[in-house]
């Protein structure tokens, strides 16, 4: 279960480390406006949970990073509008971000960084100089080099999230979307990532694959 209280924290100083100091509203409010976008009820695998798993690896990986508290509030963002059956919510996400971040009192270029990085995640394919792209990608595709165990769970929330699809037009779509992630050259782009996740990450994608497809 998540702890809101810390996790309003995390949010309040990502915030403050991008804005002059003393220079915006409370950021409490839109901690709370966040929280309870995550806490949607169509949600299932797009929740605290994974938030908390992002911000984490943001955390993790935050040597890599040219701006950690604007790719930490890049994480806030990324999903904070998620609806399963609408293929605009990186779009939508990104807009929220450059509203909410310009009242808050961040800097219009952080503000426009945070919403580039949303963005991003619709290709997860950031450029060799983009390292605070590289950081926000790997962090959200962590979850795919996860034990068996936890990739089975993630598959399973995301099946859920789709439930209002048929089964073979979700395998057919899933399989499809393991293609195109096998096929990139590198899955993470941080030194980490890829050390650590690569290999992991491709044999449960793999796996996955065969058996959607068998």
């Amino acid at each position: 279960m998540a702890d809101l209280d810390v996790l309003r924290t995390r949010f309040s100083h990502a915030l403050e480390g991008v804005r002059t100091p003393g220079g915006g509203p409370d950021p409490g409010p839109y901690a709370d406006a966040l929280l309870a976008r995550w806490q949607e009820p169509q949600r299932r695998y797009h929740t605290l949970t994974h938030l908390t798993a992002v911000l984490d690896h943001v955390d993790e990986l935050a040597g890599h990073a040219a701006d950690p508290d604007v790719v930490r509030l890049a994480a806030w963002f990324h999903d904070a509008v998620y609806l399963p059956d609408r293929s605009e919510n990186e779009e939508r996400s990104a807009r929220l971000a450059e509203r909410a971040l310009a009242e808050a009192g961040a800097p219009p270029e952080r503000t426009a960084e945070v919403a580039r990085l949303v963005r991003l995640t619709v290709s997860h394919d950031p450029a060799d100089d983009d390292l605070d792209g590289q950081v926000l990608c790997d962090a959200d595709l962590a979850i795919l080099a996860a034990p068996p165990a936890g990739y089975a769970a993630y598959t399973l929330a995301v099946r859920e999230e789709y439930h209002f699809v048929p089964n073979d037009a979700f395998r057919a779509g899933r399989a499809e979307i393991l293609r195109r992630l096998l096929a990139l050259p590198r899955l993470f782009r941080t030194p980490h990532g890829s050390e650590a996740w690569e290999t992991s990450a491709r044999h449960n994608l793999r796996g996955e694959l065969e058996l959607l497809t068998s």
